[in-house]
């Protein structure tokens, strides 16, 4: 197979293009606004130093659980900032970088979990995005689906096929939720096994 090179005059602009283009073809899709949000933190973390902190000249992931306890401790301005960071990279690392936590002693799930408290206490910070009442409230909501997108994009541009992580899973009889199912365009059906 060989590699393509991506032509697009802006990284948003081609991740909205993508997520856009899943989004069309999945059971459940999910508001514009949201890919529009979403496309704008895959252009702001495509840069490795706004991923990574450096510390005592040593360069580090960000240790997102603690940020996300500390915020409460914090004023009004530093928590928006540190709800929106830690909102950010978990849908970055739950949705375009999901493979990445293979060797993590955490997994997506726990990823999940900080982004959709994150963006939920953001909301109670920042009730409004783009004139959008309750929006990062909106994004908590639809953050698996997000993420489940994102996923099958970032597979796609390093495969060249769509889906191929859900469907790996499931022939793997790995664990997949339903959402990233529907998300896929994978219609769940319900069986029963006969004895």
């Amino acid at each position: 197979m060989q590699n393509k090179i991506i032509l697009s005059t802006n990284l948003k602009g081609f991740f909205f293009d993508g997520l856009s283009e899943l989004n069309k073809k999945s059971l459940c899709p999910i508001p514009e606004s949201v890919i529009y949000y979403s496309s704008d933190v895959l252009d702001k973390f495509a840069l490795s130093e706004d991923f990574f902190e450096v510390s005592d000249g040593k360069v580090r992931e960000k240790i997102l659980g603690m940020k996300l306890l500390e915020a409460t401790q914090f004023t009004r301005e530093e928590q928006k900032r540190v709800y929106k960071e830690v909102g950010d990279m978990s849908l970055l690392v739950c949705g375009y970088f999901s493979e990445s936590v293979n060797k993590k002693i955490v997994d997506t799930q726990y990823y999940s979990q900080l982004g959709r408290m994150a963006y939920s206490h953001l909301n109670n910070v920042i009730p409004s995005f783009l004139d959008i009442p309750s929006f990062y409230g909106m994004v908590a909501t639809c953050f698996e689906s997000l993420t489940t997108l994102m996923t099958i994009m970032a597979t796609k541009d390093r495969n060249g096929i769509e889906g191929n992580l859900i469907f790996n899973k499931i022939l793997k009889d790995a664990p997949v939720s339903e959402k990233e199912m529907l998300v896929s365009g994978v219609i769940p059906t319900l069986t029963k096994k006969v004895s």
